[in-house]
């Protein structure tokens, strides 16, 4: 008896099993998904027994670039690229921040602005009443 034969007479032996699919087949559905009209998109997950958690996930792998078309399923990231990817990531989380930072000024500058704006027609409206007073 071999420890397969031990697995599958086990307590959990008549699970299913976990399925891989290739970098090709995930991209190849990806196409066919993205490319069926919205009424047959459910029936293509039907068909191929996949969640659209599924389609989600491998979306967006495929945007960041993981899903490379490469026989024998899907590549690994090189740690080079892994590295890169997580300075681009750092990067632009810092970015961000620094965005909202200047956004948050501008709204503050453009409201003080708007208050020197209408102090300034105040004083005008002012000095013409006094001007109009002294007349």
């Amino acid at each position: 008896m071999t420890k397969h034969d031990l697995e599958a007479s086990g307590p959990r032996g008549d699970r299913p099993k976990r399925r891989h699919f290739s970098a090709e087949y995930k991209l190849r559905i990806l196409a066919e998904y993205d490319a069926a009209p919205p009424g047959e998109k459910g029936g293509i997950l039907r068909r191929e027994g996949l969640y659209d958690s599924s389609i989600q996930l491998w979306r967006k792998k495929r945007d960041e670039g993981a899903l490379k078309g490469v026989s024998g399923g899907q590549q690994a990231a090189s740690p080079e690229t892994a590295k890169q990817r997580v300075k681009e990531k750092a990067e632009r989380e810092k970015l961000e921040r620094e965005n909202a930072r200047l956004q948050k000024k501008l709204a503050q500058t453009e409201a003080a602005l708007e208050i020197m704006g209408k102090w300034h027609a105040l004083l005008e409206e002012m000095s013409k009443g006094a001007d109009s007073e002294n007349s």
